[in-house]
């Protein structure tokens, strides 16, 4: 399977990484391992670069890609919010650099036939992790009317969530919606989008990306990762964060924000007396954004927003 090496904001993510030659670095999100070849070759000489991905097409992928340098590098099939476990499997008690790329990869969209885009005729899949048991298809023609609202709503923050969910019951008691391609017309149906209309999106996008967070637990992993972070790092060890929606982007500055200042005193208190100790740094107060330059060659960055913090 041939993989397409499209980063985001690749000079970015290494300027901010920092990493030096020695060090161990996390890329908790392998995908084509755009970010993996750069990041080895700045811990190198001595140093130790562990990749993870739970699509197990990506760890593939890099087993070829990075085979020059297998002796520095350890590829694993997991999700990331095991890394505490296998650090400790590895007997690594911190690292020097962690990069999380959420969403998608260019792969899953356009090569791995599981139903990720709507403009595809796919089975409604939406798995990254194929040894998973839950898919986007049980719950299109299995799930009650409002849980499916709930879920276009929470996870999609689609208002015509109510809507969606009433067409979706009325079309599958007639026949099951299998392929990426009917769920995408039904959600056009709901809506009542034309052709010619001059909305930015897609009508089915944030369906589908509900549907890839639910099926995913995407947000719930997430955020257990983010609270483990500061544990799985060293002293100023970096965590840069790529996040492509609201939802993610909310989770990773919030977790920041309660390890740099969580302190639950009144205001009116001399000093801290609930025992607060500050562990993470953010470099910014807002998230970077892809330079003009890089939305017009790679579009699929457009809606990227990048987190910094270290280590105290």
């Amino acid at each position: 399977m041939a993989f397409e090496h499209i980063s985001v904001m690749p000079e970015e993510v290494q300027e901010y990484l920092r990493l030096k030659p020695g060090g161990i670095c996390v890329d908790c999100t392998l995908g084509g391992a755009g970010h993996a070849l750069e990041s080895i070759k700045a811990v190198l000489p001595g140093g130790r670069f562990i990749g993870i991905d739970q699509d197990m097409d990506a760890v593939l992928n890099g087993e070829h890609t990075l085979k020059e340098y297998t002796k520095n590098i350890k590829l694993i099939h997991d999700n990331f919010v095991n890394l505490p476990e296998i650090l400790d499997s590895l007997g690594i008690n911190g690292v020097d650099g962690i990069l999380l790329d959420l969403g998608l990869s260019l792969n899953q969209l356009k090569n791995s036939k599981r139903g990720f885009s709507f403009q595809k005729k796919e089975t409604l899949d939406m798995r990254m992790d194929i040894r998973e048991s839950l898919t986007a298809m049980e719950i299109i023609n299995s799930y009650k009317e409002k849980k499916l609202a709930d879920i276009f709503f929470k996870y999609g923050e689609e208002r015509m969530s109510r809507k969606i969910a009433r067409k979706i019951i009325e079309k599958r008691e007639k026949k099951p919606i299998e392929t990426s391609e009917e769920l995408a017309m039904v959600v056009k149906q709901a809506i009542g989008f034309k052709k010619g209309s001059k909305k930015r999106i897609h009508p089915a996008t944030k369906v589908f990306q509900a549907l890839r967070i639910y099926v995913n637990r995407e947000l719930e992993r997430l955020e257990t990762f983010m609270g483990n972070v500061p544990s799985l790092l060293n002293r100023h060890g970096r965590l840069v964060v790529i996040s492509f929606h609201s939802l993610e982007d909310r989770i990773v500055k919030q977790k920041i924000r309660k390890f740099e200042n969580g302190c639950t005193c009144p205001r009116e208190l001399p000093q801290c007396a609930c025992g607060f100790e500050q562990k993470l740094k953010s470099l910014f107060k807002k998230p970077l954004s892809p330079s003009p330059g890089e939305i017009e060659r790679n579009p699929m960055a457009r809606s990227a927003k990048m987190r910094v913090a270290f280590r105290v």
